[in-house]
This record gives C-alpha cells, structure tokens and sequence, in this order.
C-alpha cells in the first residue's frame, strides 16, 4: 500500500449538492476498490489557468489515500468517463 493524493475539478456548472455527490461518488469508488482515504479536502471554486472542456473555472477536490495501484487505476477509468470531472491527476508521495 502506499500513499497517493487524487486532486480533481468537478465542473462548475453544477449544484452545490450534485458537486457533493460526485465528491462523495469517487469517494466510494476508490473505497470499493480497497482505498483508505485518510483526509478530503474541498478546495472550493478556482479559476483555472488556461480554459478546460469551455470552462474557465472548477471546483477542486484533494483525497490523501493509502491504496495499491488498482484502486488509481480504478479512479482513473471512472474520472475519464465521467462527464462531471473536468481534470483529474494522481500523485504517488513519496514515503
């Protein structure tokens, strides 16, 4: 198991409580997949440097979990095909 931070915009365009249940969607999803998510962080909404899928700004999510590598790539399959997450990065911290 090792240490990751999943950092991603959800689009802006949504309610305050669709925006909750994407973050609460992924959350399951990296759970499902044997994920420990030790600390979530709403980073609230940012502009963002240069445009995405025509929008100038997002809301940010930041989840420090401890989970192997198939649960990363789990998140990664469903935040590619979710029409709600407009960016999406993986981060492995060095331990």
């Amino acid at each position: 198991m090792r240490n990751y931070e999943v950092m991603f915009i959800v689009r802006p365009n949504l309610e305050d409580e669709a925006t909750n249940a994407v973050c609460e969607n992924m959350k399951k999803v990296l759970e499902a997949a044997g994920a420990t998510i030790n600390e979530v962080v709403n980073m609230g909404r940012r502009e963002l440097a240069y445009e995405v899928k025509k929008f100038n700004n997002g809301c940010y999510f930041l989840f420090k979990v401890t989970c192997d590598k198939e649960a990363v790539k789990e998140f990664d399959r469903i935040a590619n095909i979710s029409e709600d997450i407009i960016r999406h990065i993986v981060v492995r911290k060095e331990d």
